[in-house]
């Protein structure tokens, strides 16, 4: 497996950073998650055969972006590193386990059920998050359970499907601690940082991370993020109306991914 990167043309490097320039500009636009497209865009636009390969890859590059954002966001004391710091530690446990058994499954049933997952984001960010909480609060005896708890089970989630798991670690977050929402989205970026890097070093283990093609995909991102950060500035009066579209695009590749994968579900299902 340690060669499967050596398998991709420059045409599909070419549209690596395309594909990156695109979850980018999502992610700048909108915010929390645009990185759910960066597995579907390296599998059916990229043209990466092997799921897993398109999973690993995808968690570095995803890991990368985070971190740069979390450093942004530490600069406008957004991040209550305490509290982050819990949370991500008991992820990491979390993504471990998630990764390892995310590997043992087969890579077009691992599609199938990451569609699903795509619906349910498209619907949380048809809901919209609401504003308030705490933008003071701190690492307690009372919040630490829950914050180790729902870590865990985020990470979880975070390693099996290769993602950054932002739109969980949110309000898992606020649900934990009480905190603002503003916090709560730079503090969980430690998080998604965490979580893509630990599935990536586990999925680097069986040689399903594309190093390559995770670079260009960095780098296309943080192009595409300038734009859409821009481009939010302009539209932050449709921000609503912006996660409505963005909610519609991911339906469409969900219901896609769905379409591709019934060959796989259906005799599953049937026996």
């Amino acid at each position: 497996m340690d060669t499967a990167a050596t398998t991709l043309s420059v045409l599909q490097y070419v549209l690596g950073a395309g594909a990156g320039s695109l979850v980018g500009f999502t992610l700048g636009l909108v915010g929390g998650g645009g990185s759910i497209l960066a597995v579907p865009l390296m599998v059916y636009l990229v043209g990466v055969k092997d799921p897993h390969l398109a999973i690993g890859t995808s968690a570095f590059a995803v890991a990368a972006n985070a971190f740069t954002n979390v450093l942004n966001h530490a600069r406008h004391g957004n991040v209550k590193w305490k509290i982050a710091g819990v949370f991500a530690l008991a992820g990491v446990i979390g993504a471990t386990l998630g990764s390892t058994l995310g590997k043992a499954v087969d890579g077009q049933k691992l599609l199938a059920l990451f569609a699903v997952l795509m619906v349910i984001v498209g619907f949380l960010m048809l809901r919209g998050r609401k504003a308030g909480g705490n933008p003071d609060v701190e690492l307690t005896k009372g919040n630490a359970p829950k914050l180790i708890a729902t870590g865990t089970a985020t990470g979880i989630m975070s390693g099996f499907f290769g993602i950054g798991g932002g739109f969980l670690i949110v309000p898992s977050l606020m649900y934990s601690t009480g905190m603002s929402i503003f916090t709560a989205v730079g503090s969980s970026l430690v998080g998604v940082t965490a979580f893509g890097l630990t599935t990536a070093i586990n999925y680097a283990l069986d040689g399903w991370v594309d190093w390559i093609l995770a670079a260009v995909f960095i780098a296309g991102g943080v192009l595409g993020g300038m734009v859409g950060a821009r481009l939010a500035k302009t539209l932050s009066a449709s921000k609503g109306r912006l996660n409505t579209v963005f909610a519609g695009l991911i339906f469409v590749v969900a219901f896609y991914m769905l379409y591709k994968s019934a060959g796989v579900l259906i005799p599953a299902m049937a026996s």
